[in-house]
C-alpha cells in the first residue's frame, strides 16, 4: 500500500512539474557572446577546411551550428554598421543591439574594434550603449611600435588612453591579448551580478599589418612551402568532406585582385601567378608571410579559448549563446610601407597578397570590398546548448543584418517605437532563431553586400553583382555558388528585374534623416 501511495505521489508531482515546465515562466534569457574576426577567408578556419589551428572555434562548431552561406557587407565599417543596427543603411532612428540588450536587463560589455559608416548616429558609439567599453577606431598596430605610440588611440569608457595606460598581462603587449584581458575583467564583474550579460568582442585579427608573436609564427613556418595552388585544392577537398560547401560548389579558377579603386595595383602583390617556378628564396619569404597570417588567427583562437574557459569555470557556458563570424573575406590590398621589413615584428607593415587571400576565400571569387562571394561570404557559427543541435550544418542563407532581429526574438521584448527622440527605423533583417532551432525560416526577400562600385543584390536563387562599377553580372547562386557562369547576356530581363528592385530599395535609404 505504501509503495502504491508513493507511486501515486510521484505521478502527481511529475504532472505538476510538467505543467509548470510547459506553461510556467519562460526559460532564462541566455547570456550572449558575439565574437567578430577581421579580414579572414571562409576556408582559413579549421572547421571550414583550413589547416590553421583553431581548436576553440572548432569546438563552437562541434557543439553548435555552422552556416555554409552567410553574408556580410564586404568591408569592416559597413558590416559592423549593419550588424549592430539590423539595417543595410539608416541614420537617426537606428537602434544598436546593445540598446536592446540593455532594455532587456543585460549587463553590456565591449572590448575591441569599433568602426562605423557615417550614417550611424553618435548615440550608437560604444561609450553610449555599453556599460563598459574598451575600443579603438579602425586600423592600429598589434604590438606597440618602435615610435612608442599606436597609430590611432584606444578609448576606455570613451576616454582616450595613451599606450602606457593600456593594461596587459603578457609582455610585450599584443592587441589580441589585451583586448581579451579587458573583456575577462568585466566578465568577472558580470558573474558577480544578477541577470544576464552581453559581451561584444570584435577582434582586429587578421587585418593588416601582419604582426604576430614569434612563438606563434614558429608553429607555421614551413607549412606553406607547398604553395597556394596545392593548398587551395586541399582546402577545397576538406570543405567538401566536412559538408561546409553549398551543393554544386566548384573550385573557381585562381584570379588576382581586380579592384581598380583600391591601389596601387602592384603585380607582385595583386596578380595571380603559379607557385611552381618561384625561386627557393621567394618561396621561403612567401611561406613566412602566410605563416604570420596563420599565427594571428591562431592567437585569436587562443584568446577565444580564454573566454570559453572562463565561462565554463564560472558555470555560465551552458546558458550562453556564443556567435562567431567574420566581417568580410580575405584582404589582398597592398601597403606602400611593405618593402623594408619582413612580416612579423612591431616595425613591419606587410600586407597579405592576392594569391594567399585567394587561398583564404577558397573556393570563391574575389576579395574584401567585393559583392562576389569571396568578399561577402564568410563563416558564421552559433553555439547554444538546449536550442542548437550540436555539430549541425545549415545551407539556409543568412546575413549580418539578421542578428539584431534574432536577438530581439530571444530577448522577448518589443522593438522600441523611438530612440533618442527619433522614430525607430524598422529592422531590415529576419530572425535566425528558427534556423537555430533546426527549422526552415523561409529566405528573406533579399540580401545586399559589397561596396557601391562592387554591389551585390540577391533575390532567391539569383544574384546580380558588379565589379569596378561595371555592368551587372548575373548568377544562379544555387546552381553556381562560385559564380563561374555569368547569365547576364542570356537573361537580360532577370538583370533588369533585380537591378530595378535594388534601385527601388536603395532609394528608400536616401529618405532617412542623417545628422552626419
Amino acid at each position: 500500500m505504501y509503495a502504491l501511495n508513493y507511486l501515486k505521489s510521484v505521478v502527481v508531482l511529475t504532472a505538476i512539474f510538467t505543467l509548470f515546465s510547459c506553461s510556467g515562466k519562460p526559460p532564462l534569457k541566455p547570456n550572449i557572446v558575439l565574437i567578430m574576426a577581421d579580414d579572414i577567408g571562409i576556408s582559413d578556419i579549421g572547421c571550414y577546411g583550413g589547416e590553421i589551428r583553431t581548436p576553440n572555434i572548432d569546438r563552437l562548431a562541434r557543439e553548435g551550428l555552422r552556416f555554409t552561406s552567410f553574408y556580410n557587407m564586404a568591408k569592416c565599417n559597413p558590416t559592423r554598421s549593419s550588424m549592430l543596427t539590423g539595417l543595410y543603411k539608416g541614420g537617426n532612428g537606428a537602434v544598436h543591439i546593445a540598446q536592446l540588450t540593455g532594455k532587456a536587463g543585460y549587463f553590456n560589455i565591449m572590448s575591441g574594434k569599433e568602426h562605423f559608416d557615417a550614417w550611424v548616429p553618435d548615440y550608437c558609439r560604444a561609450e553610449n550603449v555599453f556599460d563598459h567599453s574598451f575600443y579603438f577606431w579602425a586600423t592600429t598596430e598589434y604590438f606597440l611600435p618602435p615610435s612608442g605610440a599606436f597609430e590611432r588611440p584606444f578609448y576606455l569608457e570613451g576616454k582616450e588612453l595613451s599606450a602606457a595606460e593600456i593594461e596587459f598581462e603578457q609582455a610585450p603587449m599584443y592587441k589580441t591579448d589585451f583586448i581579451t584581458d579587458r573583456a575577462l575583467k568585466w566578465l568577472d564583474k558580470a558573474f558577480n551580478r544578477k541577470g544576464p550579460f552581453f559581451l561584444y568582442l570584435p577582434y582586429h585579427s587578421a587585418h593588416y599589418p601582419l604582426q604576430a608573436r614569434p612563438e606563434d609564427i614558429a608553429r607555421y613556418r614551413g607549412t606553406y612551402m607547398k604553395g597556394w595552388d596545392s593548398l587551395r585544392e586541399e582546402r577545397y577537398q576538406r570543405m567538401k568532406a566536412l559538408g561546409v560547401l553549398p551543393e554544386d560548389a566548384e573550385l573557381s579558377p585562381p584570379e588576382g585582385n581586380l579592384n581598380k579603386f583600391r591601389g596601387p595595383l602592384v603585380p607582385e602583390y595583386t596578380d595571380y601567378y603559379p607557385w611552381e617556378g618561384l625561386s627557393a628564396g621567394m618561396q621561403d619569404s612567401l611561406d613566412l608571410e602566410m605563416a604570420v597570417f596563420a599565427a594571428m588567427i591562431d592567437r585569436m583562437d587562443q584568446n577565444i579559448g580564454r573566454i570559453i574557459d572562463r565561462l565554463e569555470e564560472a558555470g555560465k557556458l551552458e546558458n550562453t549563446l556564443i556567435m562567431f563570424l567574420v566581417d568580410n573575406g580575405s584582404c589582398p590590398f597592398y601597403s606602400n610601407k611593405i618593402p623594408d621589413v619582413q612580416p612579423g615584428p612591431a616595425d613591419s607593415y606587410w600586407s597579405l597578397r592576392s594569391t594567399w587571400a585567394n587561398l583564404g576565400n577558397t573556393p570563391y571569387r574575389q576579395y574584401k570590398q567585393c559583392g562576389h562571394e569571396g568578399g561577402s561570404h564568410t563563416p558564421f557559427i552559433a553555439r547554444w546548448p538546449g536550442v542548437i543541435k550540436p555539430n549541425s550544418i545549415t545551407h539556409q542563407p543568412g546575413h549580418v543584418v539578421d542578428i539584431a532581429p534574432t536577438l530581439l526574438d530571444l530577448l522577448q521584448i518589443p522593438y522600441p517605437d523611438s530612440i533618442h527622440g527619433y522614430p525607430a527605423l524598422p529592422l531590415h533583417g529576419k530572425s535566425l532563431l528558427p534556423v537555430f532551432e533546426g527549422k526552415e525560416r523561409g529566405d528573406p526577400e533579399y540580401f545586399i553586400s559589397g561596396l557601391d562600385r562592387f554591389r551585390m543584390f540577391r533575390e532567391g536563387a539569383y544574384k546580380i553583382v558588379k565589379m569596378n562599377d561595371g555592368d551587372w553580372e548575373l548568377y544562379d547562386i544555387i546552381k553556381d555558388p562560385t559564380e563561374l557562369n555569368n547569365l547576364a547576356a542570356s537573361l537580360p530581363e532577370k538583370v533588369n528585374e533585380l537591378s530595378g528592385n535594388y534601385a527601388r530599395i536603395s532609394k528608400q535609404w536616401e529618405q532617412v534623416p542623417d545628422e552626419h
